[in-house]
């Protein structure tokens, strides 16, 4: 893996952590704040965040354009909760005036679908591509994915207190999107999935 270069956006949220982990699993990890640092990337990862902050400090960097060319070109993208509501096509529960999305991905998202900071939670999934144990998985004013198009394969749901299933991890081709913070865990398990989505 260490031929691979993953770069982490690193305009606001917790870059540090997967740049963190990425070398941990070997892997040449860089942060990106400008369009030209996109250049002779292999993967790149949206860090979790504030995803209204993170998109303004793209527009005001020049980042949305260079940002949505890289993912249309089909390059190895993972968003993280905010990093995944920047990479859908659609959401809903946006502050008033909306915000930025780079898109590239064909779901929906439901922007806080677990509420506020408070109602922040824990839980184990399962997550058949990663094998056993359950994933623990840290929920941050946490989104959710509530409609997914034909080429999106859900891997992991979750049951929400109305007994409603909805999608918290997702991959579309090069395109993987987790609702939850792997990198604030010691799990290496999803940072190691992606990088072999980038190496293919």
């Amino acid at each position: 893996m260490g031929d691979v270069v993953v770069g982490v956006l690193a305009l606001q949220g917790a870059f540090a952590e997967h740049v963190k982990m990425l070398r941990q699993l070997g892997v040449t990890a860089q942060q990106v704040r400008k369009p030209e640092e996109l250049d002779g990337l292999d993967g790149l990862i949206i860090p979790g965040g504030e995803s209204t902050s993170m998109a303004l400090i793209a527009e005001r960097w020049g980042l949305v354009q260079p940002l949505k060319a890289w993912v249309g070109a089909g390059k190895a993208t993972w968003g993280t909760c905010a990093g995944m509501i920047l990479l859908s096509d659609r959401a809903t529960g946006q502050k008033q005036g909306g915000q930025a999305l780079i898109g590239g991905l064909d779901v929906t998202v439901n922007r806080n679908y677990f509420g506020r900071q408070i109602d922040s939670f824990e839980a184990d999934l399962h997550v058949p591509i990663l094998g056993d144990p359950p994933v623990h998985a840290l929920f941050i004013r946490a989104p959710a994915i509530t409609e997914t198009g034909a080429a999106v394969n859900v891997l992991a749901a979750l049951t929400d207190r109305e007994g409603s299933s909805v999608a918290v991890a997702v991959r579309a081709g090069p395109i993987l999107a987790t609702a939850f913070h792997p990198e604030l865990t010691d799990d290496l398990r999803w940072h190691r999935l992606f990088v072999q989505m980038v190496a293919i």
